[in-house]
C-alpha cells in the first residue's frame, strides 16, 4: 500500500525563520515525534546532495534510513528522498508567508512512498500532525520568548 499524506499548518512565526529551522535535519529530533537521532553523512550544510541518517521509532519498530536532499529552494521548498532504509519515501516541505504582514507561515509536509503496511497511511498522518503541532509550538515560543 502506497503512502501519500499531505499535512499543513499555520505557524505564528515568519516563513524565513520556520524554513531555516525546519529544513535543517539536525533539528529533526526536536520536532519530529518519531525521530530519535540524525547523523550527517556529508558536511552538515542544507543543500542538494547532502545526506543524513535518521533513526526513528515507527509502528513499534526501530528504523534507520538515509535521506538525501534532492531539491532545495531556501525559504520556499525542500525535498528529501530516502536512499536507504526499509521503505522508499519522499518528504517535501513548503513554506509561504501567510496573512497580510508576513509574520505567519503556512507550512506543508508531504510524505509519499511505498510503506507495505496497511496501517502506514493513518500512522503517517497522525505522526505528521503531531510533528507540525510540535514545530508550531517550538517556533511560536522562539518568536515570542517572553510568552
Amino acid at each position: 500500500m502506497a503512502v501519500d499524506v499531505l499535512t499543513e499548518i499555520v505557524i505564528d512565526a515568519p516563513a524565513d525563520e520556520v524554513a531555516t529551522y525546519a529544513a535543517d535535519p539536525s533539528n529533526a529530533p526536536e520536532w519530529y515525534v518519531n525521530i530519535v537521532s540524525v547523523e550527517w553523512r556529508t558536511p552538515p550544510v542544507v543543500r542538494v546532495g547532502a545526506r543524513a541518517d535518521f533513526v526513528a521509532r515507527f509502528l513499534g519498530r526501530r528504523l534507520v534510513y538515509t535521506y538525501e536532499i534532492t531539491a532545495y529552494e531556501p525559504g520556499r521548498r525542500l525535498v528529501m528522498r530516502a536512499t536507504g532504509g526499509p521503505y522508499p519515501m519522499e518528504t517535501t516541505y513548503t513554506w509561504e508567508p501567510y496573512g497580510t504582514d508576513a509574520s505567519r507561515t503556512r507550512m506543508t509536509l508531504r510524505n509519499r512512498g511505498g510503506a507495505g503496511h496497511r496501517f502506514a497511511t493513518p500512522a503517517v498522518r497522525r505522526a505528521n500532525r503531531k510533528d507540525l503541532a510540535l514545530l508550531k509550538s517550538l517556533m511560536e515560543k522562539r518568536a515570542r520568548p517572553e510568552a
